[in-house]
């Protein structure tokens, strides 16, 4: 098997106009392709960081998980709303965080906290073609690239050490980090190559509902 190779750089370019720390990343593949639905997340390397304020939310929709991937801070709250008009048989069997929501629909309200760091992959009993990631970081300081493959963060100033992960990133690969220092009036730069894994051909959409299963 292939090892993962990811380079990542970073590069100072102080702002005098700016008030707040900012990480600047570019992430592509080894390719030189912009990659999107990847998470960049700065842990720093001291002091504690504030805990989660807010909710996030995991649609299903069009037999879709939406978004594919959804970054989180670790204890944070997760709704998953059912926007489709059948109902929905959410799992994972992830080591960070195994759960099930049985068949439920539009007007259930189903949440689950995400209290440990790791990668929680979700399926749907009913549906086999659906397939989405929660990403919980132990880090406020969180985003995801855009088609891009950019993403921005707003920080305190300090020292903290930048992460990047995408679900078909290569694994058994070198540690994919590095450390920084965030200044309180300039912004970093970060520029990553990730190796990815060959796309997988998308599953047809299965039954509409459990009476087709």
């Amino acid at each position: 098997m292939r090892r993962v190779g990811l380079v990542l750089v970073a590069m100072s370019a102080w702002a005098s106009s700016a008030i707040a720390g900012t990480i600047n990343a570019q992430v592509n593949s080894d390719t030189g392709a912009a990659v999107a639905s990847a998470v960049v997340y700065a842990i720093p390397a001291t002091g504690q960081v504030p805990a989660p304020s807010k909710a996030a939310s995991m649609a299903q929709e069009n037999q879709q998980f939406d978004p594919f991937v959804l970054p989180v801070q670790v204890g944070t709250a997760v709704e998953f709303p059912n926007r489709d008009s059948f109902r929905h048989h959410v799992y994972s069997f992830s080591p960070a965080k195994p759960f099930e929501l049985k068949l439920f629909g539009g007007n259930e309200k189903q949440v689950v906290t995400f209290d440990k760091e790791g990668v929680i992959a979700l399926g749907c009993n009913i549906h086999d073609n659906m397939l989405g990631y929660i990403y919980a970081v132990p880090t406020p300081y969180f985003a995801k690239t855009g088609e891009d493959g950019k993403a921005a963060l707003s920080l305190p100033p300090g020292a903290y050490s930048v992460k990047i992960w995408h679900p078909n990133q290569k694994a058994n690969g070198p540690d994919n980090s590095t450390s920084l220092t965030v200044s309180a009036e300039g912004a970093s730069d970060v520029k990553a190559a990730v190796v990815m894994k060959s796309e997988r051909k998308a599953k047809k959409s299965g039954a509409k509902d459990e009476t087709e299963y």
